[in-house]
């Protein structure tokens, strides 16, 4: 099957033509067709199967059929996405998708002025990408409405709710025409994200391209066991000696991705990293020099390396594997994309032992284990039982954190006590 035969225009094709696109992807097939029949979509896909222009191609063609309102720059298409990474990938392909139609777009999310925003929507925009938080921002300032959206798209919709955005996502779906069509994508169906659907969708087509937290078949998976102390010397030979190009790396922490880019740069091997604390002008530099090759390696936390999409990423190397095993699909998600081959390689210390079984028992997959000359794995790995009393106890600790304290019985002689109001303190991307 061919683009043409989805029932795109002439200008979205040769559009899809000039980005080197000439056969969709499965979610492209399936998703296009039911979008420009304007019914509402309940998509699962995972990261790199081309869900982007699934939803893009059709909203551009809904939005030129508009003839009334096509020159007047009115915001009628919303995508609302978790990160500000993700904000800019995927506007980015509104504007490439776009390019042969009169439409304006503008990318809003936190980290930058919203002075510089507000300007661009004073303007007129057809097409806003937002993150929840910056966007609830606007509503409330009165710099932008909702009142003639007729496409919204709701991307990473689980991620979402991964982050704390139910609140944002309801208000936001609270404010817009009942009337519009709706697309809510999300790599995986968790109750959470069906009841969401129920609320925000109308009698919406079902369509699930891989089943649940199933990594994609075009990505290979290794493990490396090896002693913690020796990890980052495996990293930098493994990069050097194979001639590795284009890796990201990942790490658990804001420190660690740092550390990892000196001691990479330090070995010959030039490195960036980027997470939370770094600006996000910063961050569009190195991410936009790592795209141009300046950089053989960019370091990353898990946040900060979601909605990353770059071209020819072949490699991808887990530093230290998350604690949070559905983290592991999205983080070799970011190679083998779009049918593309690539390789996911994890390095196993005895501490990450614990998390592998967690992994593999979620993905359904036994890593094939290789071996490096000279890169011993001596720690002591413990055994099932422990690492199952391991993880029993995580669980714990971390039920216990969240678990509300009893109330204490208040004294007649007690004074009510005034509540301190605080501001919560959301960081989209960090």
């Amino acid at each position: 099957m061919h683009f043409e035969s989805l029932g795109l225009n002439n200008y979205i094709l040769d559009a899809v033509k000039a980005e080197g696109y000439e056969t969709p992807t499965p979610v492209q097939e399936k998703a296009i067709p039911v979008a420009l029949d304007k019914k509402d979509l309940l998509v699962s896909a995972q990261t790199g199967t081309g869900k982007t222009a699934a939803f893009v191609l059709p909203m551009l063609q809904r939005l030129s059929q508009d003839k009334k309102n096509a020159d007047k720059h009115l915001l009628r298409g919303l995508i609302l996405v978790p990160t500000r990474e993700l904000a800019m990938q995927v506007g980015e392909s509104v504007v490439a998708y776009g390019k042969n139609l009169p439409f304006k777009s503008v990318n809003l999310y936190g980290g930058k002025k919203i002075s510089a925003e507000k300007e661009r929507l004073e303007k007129g925009v057809d097409i806003v990408v937002a993150t929840p938080g910056r966007l609830v921002e606007h509503i409330k300032e009165g710099s932008l409405k909702l009142d003639n959206i007729n496409f919204f798209v709701l991307d990473e919709a689980d991620r979402m709710l991964d982050m704390g955005f139910i609140n944002e996502i309801r208000a936001i779906g609270e404010v817009m025409p009942k009337g519009r069509q709706t697309f809510m994508f999300s790599a995986t169906f968790t109750p959470k994200v069906v009841n969401l659907g129920k609320s925000l969708l109308r009698k919406p087509k079902i369509i699930e391209i891989a089943r649940q937290n199933k990594t994609a078949e075009t990505i290979e998976q290794k493990v490396h066991f090896i002693n913690s102390d020796m990890k980052i010397d495996l990293l930098s030979y493994m990069i050097g000696s194979q001639n590795f190009k284009q890796v990201l790396v990942f790490t658990r922490t804001k420190d660690g991705t740092d550390n990892i880019a000196k001691e990479l740069s330090a070995a010959g091997l030039p490195a960036t990293a980027i997470h939370g604390d770094i600006t996000q002008a910063k961050r569009t530099k190195a991410l936009k020099q790592f795209k141009e090759g300046k950089f053989r390696v960019l370091v990353a936390t898990d946040v900060a390396g979601r909605g990353l999409d770059i071209k020819d990423m072949d490699y991808v190397i887990n530093y230290e594997l998350p604690s949070v095993p559905e983290d592991y699909v999205h983080r070799i998600g970011r190679t083998g994309r779009a049918g593309k081959k690539g390789l996911a390689i994890s390095l196993v210390s005895a501490y990450d032992v614990a998390y592998l079984f967690e992994i593999e028992k979620l993905i359904g997959l036994k890593m094939e284990e290789i071996k490096t000359e000279g890169y011993v794995f001596d720690e002591r790995i413990p055994d099932r039982g422990e690492q199952h009393n391991q993880r029993d106890r995580r669980k714990a600790a971390k039920a216990r954190k969240h678990t509300p304290k009893p109330e204490k019985k208040k004294r007649y002689s007690e004074k009510p006590k005034k509540l301190k109001q605080t501001k919560r303190n959301r960081y989209e991307g960090s």
